[in-house]
């Protein structure tokens, strides 16, 4: 499986992975997941919201057990970020099948579409709109930077965007859903104990949310303006970045500057308009509030000293999740009291976790290494995963 999934969306170039959403990319990673699915006798379903889902009995019978995560990637991503979760699960119910397990209640396995937001700078779009997060016009006011709209890019890849929308039926039919992901960071690989821990369970994820931070200057020429008669953005935008970096070491937060978007982005040209995007996380969401503010107040008072004007947009926010206790300490359990740790990563199972109890399995990351072609994994950890998520979707659907 890993081999054939390797190839599709991998940039030759940077090594990395470009699976965006609504991609020929993205089709191809559709493709395969269908073809696990049928190969194991699965029945294959796509939703309203173009998530895909392979069942193994009556998908409408309740109390489903779900597993799974996501196929595309954030820009020349790593192999293992979402794919290790997808791949492991067709394995452990494969491992399920070997035993000669009977599940009791039905499982499935699962395809988030969208998750990493690359292309339309949302996150977690299909597990969103199905969980009622998203509502459908904000959904279709969605743009990549090329000015495509989310619906005319899921038109173009063969999907109805009028479809989309809260899915309430379908989450009622799940009595758990557990995600199994690379530990994004080294908890894991902290062997001071002196224990081999290749795999944990999640406790919590971090309140995180991205910002726009738009920097409005003159844009002027390079080689005639006096620097005294400047209104360069690209200053307060510089400024800004390093009081990120100050007000979140402050705090015990984490803040990231990581997209920036110029015009007119001539080399010989000063700056009209930077944009920047602020990916900022913290333990709590006072925490969080605070921290953004700070950086905010920081790029409007340099702002005002060079003459630019600076609107923030919240473009998206994620809360505190705190995964389901009883299900997270059934999990410790079942695999022998693992240790439990929490993450700054958002993903799906924290979107879910509003509707239906979740938890997460981790899978050791010997490099800490996440969002690059770097991103690793080691065979005989990934192994780990897969039997630990087989036992742990033995305890839950099959007794």
């Amino acid at each position: 499986m890993w081999r054939d999934l390797a190839p599709i969306g991998r940039n030759t170039t940077t090594n990395g992975y470009r699976r965006y959403a609504w991609t020929a990319a993205d089709t191809d990673c559709r493709a395969w997941f269908q073809a696990q699915t049928e190969a194991r006798g699965l029945t294959y379903e796509l939703d309203r919201n173009g998530n895909q889902w392979a069942w193994l009995g009556d998908p409408t019978a309740g109390d489903a057990v779900v597993t799974g995560s996501h196929l595309d990637s954030v820009p020349d991503g790593g192999a293992f970020d979402g794919p290790l979760g997808v791949v492991s699960s067709f394995a452990a119910l494969d491992e399920l099948r070997a035993r000669g397990a009977h599940p009791t209640k039905p499982l499935a396995i699962v395809n988030f579409g969208d998750e990493e937001g690359a292309r339309f700078g949302l996150a977690c779009v299909g597990s969103r709109l199905t969980a009622g997060q998203l509502d459908k016009d904000r959904a279709h006011a969605l743009r990549d930077a090329d000015g495509v709209t989310l619906p005319q890019a899921m038109e173009r890849a063969g999907y109805d965007p009028e479809a989309i929308g809260p899915d309430p039926e379908r989450l009622a039919r799940i009595g758990a859903f557990v995600e199994l992901h690379i530990e994004q960071g080294r908890a894991l690989d902290d062997t001071t104990d002196g224990k081999d821990t290749p795999v944990g369970v999640a406790s919590a994820i971090w309140p995180h949310g991205r910002w726009r931070f738009d920097f409005h200057g003159e844009a002027n020429h390079a080689g005639t303006t006096r620097l005294e008669d400047r209104r360069d953005p690209m200053l307060t935008y510089a400024n800004t970045v390093l009081a990120a970096r100050k007000k979140a070491r402050t705090a015990g937060a984490l803040a990231t500057f990581g997209k920036v978007g110029v015009e007119p982005n001539g080399v010989n040209a000063i700056a009209g308009l930077v944009r920047g995007w602020l990916d900022s996380r913290a333990p709590d969401e006072e925490t969080l509030a605070a921290v953004v503010g700070e950086i905010e107040r920081a790029a409007v008072e340099r702002g005002q000293r060079d003459g630019v004007d600076v609107r923030v947009t919240r473009e998206s926010f994620t809360p505190v999740v705190e995964f389901a206790h009883d299900l997270r300490d059934q999990l410790s359990g079942l695999l022998g009291g693992v240790p439990v740790l929490p993450t700054g990563a958002g993903h799906d199972a924290g979107i879910l976790s509003a509707s239906v109890p979740t938890a997460m399995l981790f899978v050791r990351n010997p490099t800490g290494v996440s969002h690059s072609p770097a991103e690793t994994a080691g065979e005989d950890d990934c192994l780990a995963g897969v039997a630990a998520l087989a036992q742990v979707l033995e305890g839950l659907a099959c007794h």
